[in-house]
């Protein structure tokens, strides 16, 4: 059953996958990111795990993947003009999740005390 849905950015798919029990009870949430955070994840894993591991993930995350628009990245930019050390990435995963009301999901510390954040460490 998914409790809810949420867009997970690179660093909370990471830590759901290396099993931090803070992230325990979003396993059922409905995930949502963009192919930007596909590609973080993909080349993490590459990096750990090799070229297998990194394609199975990539094939079972793809579904979850959404495109952002025009407007996502306007929003994107201003949000990354408040704080330059946000990521590219993340700027845009936050500006699509606004977009689609859903709260975002990270433990990145300059994502912390912000409006529709689900803060984990």
């Amino acid at each position: 059953m998914v409790d809810e849905t949420y867009f997970f950015d690179s660093y909370a798919v990471f830590e759901m996958l290396e099993g931090n029990p803070g992230y325990e009870l979003y396993r059922r949430s409905l995930m949502i990111l963009t192919k930007l955070n596909l590609f973080e994840i993909h080349y993490g894993i590459l990096k750990e795990k090799g070229k297998e591991k990194a394609g199975e993930l990539l094939e079972n995350f793809s579904e979850s993947a959404v495109d952002f628009s025009n407007e996502d990245i306007i929003n994107a930019s201003e949000i990354k003009k408040q704080n330059p050390k946000r990521s590219m990435t993340d700027c845009i995963g936050y500006a699509v999740s606004l977009r689609l009301n859903i709260k975002f999901l990270t433990g990145d510390k300059e994502f912390e005390g912000l409006e529709n954040v689900e803060f984990v460490k």
